[in-house]
């Protein structure tokens, strides 16, 4: 084998992929779309700019095909992501406002979704018409009694569990965007008090 057989075999080869890849029928996330917004991400942390926030990547999106990466992998990756951003937001608040002023939002912020969860199971957030399919009320005032727990009673409750909510599908349902706007502000104040 000469040196330029060598260096064609190098050219020629592939990366390993950042993460476990789907068999079969199973869709994962598209790969290039993941490293592309991983790498922009890294970026963007490495050179302390403010390019992306934690909110960013919470809402990061990817379109599904077979063969793509495992969704679990890439949500739990994307959750570190934005732990790393969180916590950046949160050292330079601190150090520009200081530290009673952070934990005083992050009360405030605190009160508002428990005084959102105050409302009467069945109806704490709008429904969608009655042909319309939104999320499960039952699963979701489940939820929201967690989360009114952790934030009245100090009970525990962990970002991941919050990303990893799901919730099926009932005609005159919950709206979607309401809910997951309320578990993105929890989620906040969380990512806030850590």
């Amino acid at each position: 084998m000469t040196s330029e057989d060598v260096r064609i075999s190098e050219d020629t080869s592939e990366a390993p992929p950042a993460f476990s890849v789907t068999t079969g029928r199973t869709q994962g996330y598209h790969r290039a779309a993941v490293d592309t917004f991983l790498a922009a991400a890294r970026t963007a942390f490495e050179s302390d700019a403010d390019d992306l926030t934690a909110a960013d990547v919470r809402v990061a999106s990817f379109p599904l095909v077979k063969g793509g990466y495992v969704v679990s992998e890439v949500d739990a990756a994307l959750g570190r992501v934005e732990d790393a951003l969180a916590a950046r937001a949160r050292e330079r608040a601190v150090r520009s406002n200081g530290a009673g002023a952070w934990v005083e939002q992050a009360r405030d912020d605190a009160q508002v979704i428990l005084d959102h969860l105050a409302r009467p199971r069945r109806q704490r957030f709008a429904r969608t018409g009655f042909l319309t399919f939104g999320y499960r009320i039952d699963e979701v005032d489940h939820v929201s009694t967690r989360i009114a727990r952790y934030l009245r009673d100090g009970e525990p409750l962990t970002a991941e569990q919050l990303r990893s909510a799901a919730f099926r599908m009932q005609r005159g349902g919950y709206r979607e965007e309401q809910v997951d706007a309320l578990l993105d502000a929890t989620v906040d104040v969380i990512l806030a008090v850590r």
